[in-house]
C-alpha cells in the first residue's frame, strides 16, 4: 500500500516571540515544539530541559501508602517476599528494580517469571502453583500484571497470602481482593507510566518512608527508560523526565548485566532511544518470547562482569533464533493476510492459523499494522485447539475496548488501547472475526483508511548538515508522543544509479546543486521507482562508519516531485 502524504502546514502556527520570553528557538526546534502543542515557556523548557526535581511525590498514586505500609511490615518482620512478573522488559526491569530494594533493605525475596509457552500470562494457576512448590510466601506482589485477575488472587488469599498489584494495564472489572492496587488507570493522572515507572515510584516512596544510606535510587533510571521505551507508553511529562535522564544514565550504568549488554550490540555515545528500542529491548525480550526471561533477569540481577558477558551473549543466542522463528511466522502470515484481507472491504486483519509460535506474534502484529494501517490480531492455535494471540491497533480504535466488545467468543483478554493480548479456542475463532471486523468497522465507518504520512517540516537540501543533526538529538528522546521528525526535501536528483544492498534495500546520493548527501531507503528494491526528480521523505539519522560520522538521510517514501 502506498503512503497518503500529509504535507506539513507552512506557518499555520503563529507563536509570538514574547511567549518564550526572549528564547532564541531556531525553525527545526519551533516546528518540533509547534508539532507537540508546546507554546509556552515554562512547557518549552521542561521539554528541552527534563529535571528530577520536577518528578512528583510517590504517594500520589492510588493505594501507594497501603502498598508501602505493607511491605515496610514484611521487611520489619521477615516475612518471604514473592515478586511475580512478567516476561517483557517492562515485568524484567521492574522485577528487578524491586528485588534490588527490597535486597539492599535486608529483605528475603525471591523472584518468579511464568513461562510463556506452558503457562502464559499474569497469575495462571499453574505457574502459581510451581511458583509455591518451594513454599508459599507471606506476601506476593504481582508485577506488570494482575489487575483484572480477580478470580486467581482470591485463590492465592484463600491460601493465607497478602498480595499487592503494581500494574498499569487497562481495568476491565472487579477490584481484586489485594491489599494494594497501584496502577495509575485507578486516578485521573499518571496514565502514562509503564510498571517500570511505578516501580520507580514504589522504590521511592519506601526511600521516603525509610531511607537505606548509601542507596541511589538514580542508578535505577536506565532500567526505567528501558521498559519505557519498550512499552510504547508516551514520552510526556514524567516519562520525558525518566528517558531523558535514564540515557544519560545507562552512559555510566553500574549494573554490569546492562554494561555487557551494550558492549556486545556495539552502542556508543551518547545512548539514544533508538539503540535501546532497536538494539537492546529486543535482546531482553527474546528470552521469554521463546521460552522463560529468567536469563534476561539473572542478566539484570546479576553483580559479576563475567556472569553477565555470558548471560548477554547467550540473550543474542536468543534473538537470533527468536529472528528466525519471526521471519518463519512473518511469511505464513503474510500469505494469510494476502488470501483473505480485501483493503476495500475489512477494517480489521484477524489472522489465525496452527502452530504460529505465539511468542513473536506480537512482532508479526505490528508489522501488519503498520503495513495495512488497520487493527490487526494474529492468533496461533495449539493441537488442544486452544489460540493464543496478540494485537496492535491504529489511532481511533482501543484494542481493550474492541475486545471486550466480543468477549463473548474469548477465554481471556487484556492490555492497553493499542497493544493487548487474548486466548481463545478454534471453534469459536471465524465467529470472533466476524464480530471483531464489525466492531473496526462501526468505528472507522467512512474514514479513508489508506496508510498515511505525516511530514512535519521541510527542509533544503543544503539545510541537511550536522549542525541540523545535532540539534535533532538535543530534542531526544523520540518514541510515542514525540516522534523523531519525519521531513521532506523537494526536487532531489540521484547523484548515479541506487546500489542495492542485500537484494533489498537501496543505497542512494542524493544531489540539489552542489549539495549531495547519502540515503538508504530500507526495503527499497520492492518499491516502484519514478523517473527523478523527486519529493523525498525521510528521517535524519546519524551514520557511523570507520570512525567518520556523518548526517544520512533514512528514506521512508519516495515520489515524482510535485509542485
Amino acid at each position: 500500500m502506498k503512503y497518503q502524504w500529509i504535507l506539513p502546514e507552512v506557518q499555520s502556527v503563529q507563536i509570538p516571540g514574547s511567549v518564550f520570553d526572549g528564547m532564541e528557538l531556531t525553525a527545526f526546534t519551533l516546528g518540533v515544539l509547534r508539532r507537540n502543542g508546546i507554546c509556552l515557556t515554562e512547557k518549552v523548557e521542561g521539554f528541552m530541559h527534563p529535571k528530577l526535581n520536577r518528578l512528583s511525590d510517590p504517594f500520589l498514586l492510588p493505594e501507594m501508602r497501603a502498598a508501602v505500609d505493607r511491605i515496610d511490615a514484611a521487611l520489619r518482620r521477615r516475612e518471604k517476599i514473592l515478586l511475580y512478573g512478567d516476561y517483557d522488559v517492562d515485568g524484567v526491569t521492574s522485577l528487578t528494580i524491586i528485588a534490588r530494594l527490597l535486597m539492599g533493605y535486608g529483605g528475603n525475596v525471591s523472584c518468579f517469571l511464568p513461562n510463556r509457552m506452558d503457562e502464559g500470562y499474569g497469575l495462571s494457576p499453574s505457574a502459581v502453583r510451581r511458583c509455591f512448590e518451594a513454599g508459599k510466601p507471606d506476601l506476593l506482589i504481582a508485577i506488570d500484571c494482575a489487575t483484572n485477575s480477580t478470580e486467581d488472587i482470591a485463590r492465592i488469599r484463600a491460601q493465607g497470602v497478602d498480595v499487592i498489584v503494581i500494574d498499569h494495564h487497562e481495568f476491565c472489572g472487579t477490584r481484586p481482593d489485594c491489599v494494594a492496587l497501584v496502577n495509575p488507570k485507578m486516578s485521573d493522572g499518571f496514565h502514562y507510566l509503564c510498571s517500570a515507572g511505578l516501580c520507580f515510584k514504589v522504590a521511592h516512596a519506601l526511600l521516603k518512608n525509610c531511607p537505606l544510606p548509601g542507596f541511589e535510587l538514580r542508578d535505577f533510571l536506565d532500567l526505567v527508560a528501558m521498559a519505557t521505551l519498550a512499552d510504547l507508553v508516551p514520552l510526556v511529562e514524567e516519562n520525558r523526565i525518566l528517558v531523558k535522564k535514564g540515557l544519560e544514565q545507562m552512559e555510566q550504568t553500574r549494573w554490569p548485566g546492562l554494561e555487557a549488554l551494550i558492549r556486545l550490540a556495539g552502542i556508543g555515545r551518547p545512548v539514544r532511544s533508538s539503540d535501546v528500542g532497536f538494539r537492546i529491548c529486543p535482546r531482553i525480550n527474546a528470552a521469554g518470547r521463546l521460552g522463560t526471561a529468567e536469563t534476561a533477569l539473572s542478566l539484570l540481577l546479576t553483580n559479576d562482569p563475567l556472569e553477565a558477558t555470558k548471560l548477554a551473549a547467550a540473550l543474542d543466542a536468543h534473538n537470533r533464533e527468536r529472528q528466525m522463528v519471526e521471519r518463519a511466522v512473518s511469511l505464513e502470515v503474510d500469505a494469510w493476510v494476502e488470501g483473505y484481507f480485501d483493503p476495500d472491504q475489512h477494517s480489521a486483519i484477524v489472522a489465525g492459523n496452527d502452530d504460529w509460535h505465539d511468542g513473536v506474534l506480537g512482532i508479526v502484529a505490528s508489522r501488519v499494522m503498520r503495513r495495512y494501517n488497520r487493527p490487526a490480531l494474529v492468533v496461533g492455535f495449539n493441537a488442544e485447539g486452544m489460540g493464543k494471540g496478540s494485537g496492535r491497533s491504529i489511532e481511533g480504535l482501543s484494542l481493550v475496548d474492541a475486545l471486550g466488545r466480543c468477549s463473548q467468543y474469548l477465554e481471556q483478554f487484556g492490555g492497553h488501547e493499542m497493544a493487548a493480548g487474548l486466548t481463545l479456542r478454534r471453534e469459536n475463532f471465524l465467529a470472533f472475526r466476524k464480530a471483531f471486523e464489525e466492531v473496526a468497522h462501526s468505528i472507522f465507518r467512512g474514514v479513508e483508511m489508506r496508510r498515511s504520512l505525516r511530514l512535519d517540516m521541510e527542509v533544503s537540501l543544503g539545510e541537511i548538515d550536522f549542525p541540523l543533526l545535532e540539534e535533532q538529538e538535543s530534542l531526544e528522546p523520540y518514541g510515542m508522543a514525540n516522534e523523531q521528525p519525519m521531513l521532506i526535501v523537494r526536487g532531489v536528483t540521484p547523484a548515479w544509479s541506487p546500489r542495492t544492498l542485500k537484494d533489498r534495500h537501496l543505497k542512494f546520493e542524493f544531489v540539489s546543486g552542489r549539495k549531495k548527501i547519502s540515503a538508504i531507503f530500507f526495503d527499497g528494491a520492492s518499491e516502484s521507482i519514478p523517473r527523478p526528480p523527486w519529493d523525498v521523505a525521510f528521517k535524519l539519522e546519524r551514520n557511523e562508519f570507520q570512525g567518520r560520522v556523518e548526517p544520512q538521510m533514512h528514506v521512508v517514501s519516495l515520489r515524482a516531485s510535485e509542485p
